[in-house]
């Protein structure tokens, strides 16, 4: 697995080169709940962003938003971590999807005056979003404990969605042997993201392929376990990775996402 998200040092940001992942939010069947453990296990402080917004609030640390939450978009979808990326245009970027064969499930729409966005399914079904910036260019503060380090596309057709996102987000692909078969997207130069391959027995054949969000941690076996305390549970214990110590683990609301203390080398 490669180092991950480049300069990992830098974690205040001003600003996002297009085709860079840049925010992440949370649908969920109870916000309130789901903040109050946000909260509890990050140290969140979570804002209300006032009739307007339908009930999306804001997640701060050291108080810059670094998430957002909010209701599900649809009761028959799952809780899940979204990833954004951000892009140029959202409306030159979802004819980029349709062009290569992918979804827009919502259309380019105008989010009060912070931005622009786009709700889009890959080939290969796994749904993101894009985020043209305006007023608020994404997450503020990342790489840090709390905060978000790392997105990364488990799928098990890593062929076809690979060229798929190279296409539509200007991203070159670096495959690694085995026995991961682990690919690393690069926009410039820089890592912006990742892609895991479902193989073997170890994947639920059921799981769809989807984004992962990685949330930077100080310590993933304490975080793990009050994880635990907060009501959430672990379906990945944690383990030692070339990049650092993770594990994969599930709020109260049944929203999954993963956590990473990364090694001095890999940081």
């Amino acid at each position: 697995m490669a180092l991950w998200r480049d300069n990992a040092a830098m974690t205040e940001r001003t600003a996002y080169a297009p085709g860079t992942p840049n925010w992440i939010d949370l649908g969920s069947p109870d916000p309130t709940a789901a903040g109050e453990f946000y909260s509890g296990l990050f140290g969140w402080e979570v804002h209300d962003q006032g009739p307007d917004s339908g009930g999306y609030c804001m997640c701060e640390s050291r108080g810059k938003p670094v998430a957002g939450l909010g209701p599900q978009m649809s009761p028959d979808m799952p809780p899940w971590w979204t990833t954004y990326i951000s892009v140029a245009s959202a409306d030159a970027t979802t004819t980029a999807v349709m062009a290569n064969g992918g979804t827009v499930m919502v259309p380019p729409m105008d989010v009060l005056d912070v931005g622009r966005m786009a709700v889009c399914t890959d080939p290969g079904g796994a749904v993101f979003s894009v985020w043209e910036p305006r007023l608020h260019i994404g997450s503020y503060i990342v790489n840090e404990p709390g905060t978000f380090t790392r997105n990364e596309l488990t799928t098990r057709e890593p062929d076809a969605q690979s060229v798929f996102y190279c296409a539509v987000f200007g991203w070159t692909a670096a495959q690694q042997g085995p026995p991961t078969h682990y690919t690393e997207f690069k926009l410039g130069g820089d890592s912006v993201a990742g892609l895991m391959p479902m193989q073997g027995e170890m994947w639920p054949p059921d799981l769809p392929n989807h984004w992962m969000v990685y949330f930077a941690v100080a310590d993933t076996d304490d975080t793990a376990r009050r994880v635990i305390e907060l009501g959430g549970t672990v379906s990945v214990e944690p383990t030692d990775i070339p990049p650092g110590r993770f594990a994969v683990v599930t709020d109260p609301q049944g929203a999954v996402f993963s956590i990473i203390t990364m090694t001095d080398t890999a940081a």
